[in-house]
């Protein structure tokens, strides 16, 4: 005996939706707002105080680069920047390659990974 017809006819239908039909747009914005809040508004934020940073950077200032390697800035050009490494050591770098502007003494701080 086959019971596969009786459990298909005794299956209820489908309900229909209750809500409202802009319930998902609405929703939709809502998640698009907590995104912006959460992730796209303080991203920008880092990347405008990155930029200040670069753009302050003058002769004489103390630098880590994105490798690792701290030095003292010799010359400033507008795109590039000399930075000696040791006695009788420069070398050239862009200025994007900035990790971190130091204080005299200062120790290089942890940096926060990208998130």
């Amino acid at each position: 005996m086959n019971l596969l017809p009786l459990t298909i006819a005794e299956a209820a239908p489908a309900a229909a939706p209750g809500g409202s039909p802009l319930q998902f747009p609405i929703m939709m914005v809502i998640l698009f707002a907590i995104m912006y809040f959460m992730m796209i508004r303080p991203q920008k934020r880092r990347e405008k105080a990155r930029k200040e940073m670069i753009a302050s950077v003058k002769t004489g200032s103390r630098v880590l680069l994105t490798s690792g390697i701290m030095g003292e800035i010799v010359n400033v050009k507008e795109s590039t920047l000399m930075v000696r490494i040791a006695e009788n050591t420069k070398v050239e770098v862009v200025r994007a390659a900035i990790s971190q502007v130091l204080e005299k003494g200062e120790t290089p701080t942890e940096i926060e990974p990208a998130k």
